[in-house]
């Protein structure tokens, strides 16, 4: 699967598709335009979030992380988690299955 082929945006808000579930981890792309914002906030899981295009913020736990291509940002559970989207983003997110 070309996961950039499976992107898929939306001017309404930011749009997450579910690529995969595994024994263990669910495994999502995460797309937004420039300017929209998943604003930080807990879950009941962990997430790693790869960068693929694009360019933001994202927030997690205490931290903001500066983000290009192929940055890695992992997030703990029950940590604030956010993104804010400078430039057209695609992300792939793989969390805890709970």
């Amino acid at each position: 699967m070309n996961l950039l082929d499976a992107a898929r945006f939306s001017r309404e808000g930011p749009v997450k598709t579910e690529i995969a579930q595994t024994a263990g981890s669910n495994i999502a792309l995460v797309c937004l335009e420039q300017g929209q914002v998943i604003p930080p906030h807990p879950e009941p899981y962990a997430v790693a979030f790869v960068v693929l295009e694009g360019e933001g913020v994202i927030t997690s736990g205490l931290k903001e992380h500066t983000v290009t291509p192929l940055h890695l940002v992992p997030v703990g559970e029950d940590e604030d988690r956010g993104i804010r989207c400078t430039q057209r983003m695609i992300l792939l997110g793989i969390r805890d299955d709970v």
